[in-house]
């Protein structure tokens, strides 16, 4: 995980428009969220009690952006703390001892955090919507259908059309082998999770600290 994670910073790093920076960093294809999120959330909970028109969104929604940080920010977290419980010997060396235990508290938070937000909020945005259900093909695929695009994101598509890209911007659909393998393999995962997750809570009864 960790490896992965610095994998996956150095390519997000390499994506940066080190001539114009701001703009790269705070442009709408950006995962940094911007002004224009904060008038998307308080526009969306007016549409949700009928006082306004839907938000008209870009490339990536609000929602989307905090999903990824929720994961970004936690991930430092996990690997130095899971380090220190990993190697407490050395982490004693630099740290006093009561240093693990603080380590060993917001590892387990944030783990249970992460585990939490996963199943109860992450799961119903990204998989559970209707315009997705029964999964949102893109963690896979790459790519999401135009129909898809126009409902939820159109402010994207309008931007596509109007600086000539849209048509580049097009991809083949998936291979239907291709489809199948990753409904197979995604709700082979969802099944083990689940299982993972009612175990754990039927069985936290029988956790004691000492």
């Amino acid at each position: 995980m960790i490896a992965g994670f610095g994998v996956h910073a150095i390519y997000m790093l390499s994506k940066i428009d080190w001539k114009h920076p701001l703009e790269s960093i705070l442009g709408p294809d950006s995962l940094v969220p911007n002004l224009n999120d904060a008038k998307h959330l308080l526009q969306r909970i007016r549409w949700t009690i009928g006082k306004s028109s839907s938000p008209k969104l870009d490339r990536w929604a609000y929602w989307e952006k905090f999903d990824y940080f929720a994961v970004f920010w936690g991930m430092p977290l996990l690997a130095i703390t899971g380090l220190m419980l990993k190697f407490p010997l050395l982490t004693t060396i630099v740290l006093p001892g009561w240093a693990i235990n603080i380590a060993a508290l917001f590892h387990r938070a944030e783990a249970i955090l992460a585990v939490s937000y996963i199943f109860i909020v992450h799961f119903f945005i990204g998989h559970l919507r209707p315009s997705c259900f029964p999964m949102h093909e893109a963690m896979f695929s790459g790519s999401v259908h135009l129909d898809e695009a126009l409902k939820e994101k159109p402010a994207w598509v309008e931007r596509l059309k109007k600086e000539g890209r849209l048509e580049r911007s097009m991809a083949k659909p998936p291979a239907r082998w291709f489809r199948a393998l990753y409904f197979i393999f995604g709700y082979t995962a969802l099944g083990f999770g689940l299982y993972i997750l009612i175990n754990g809570i039927y069985y936290s009864r029988y956790i004691r600290l000492h």
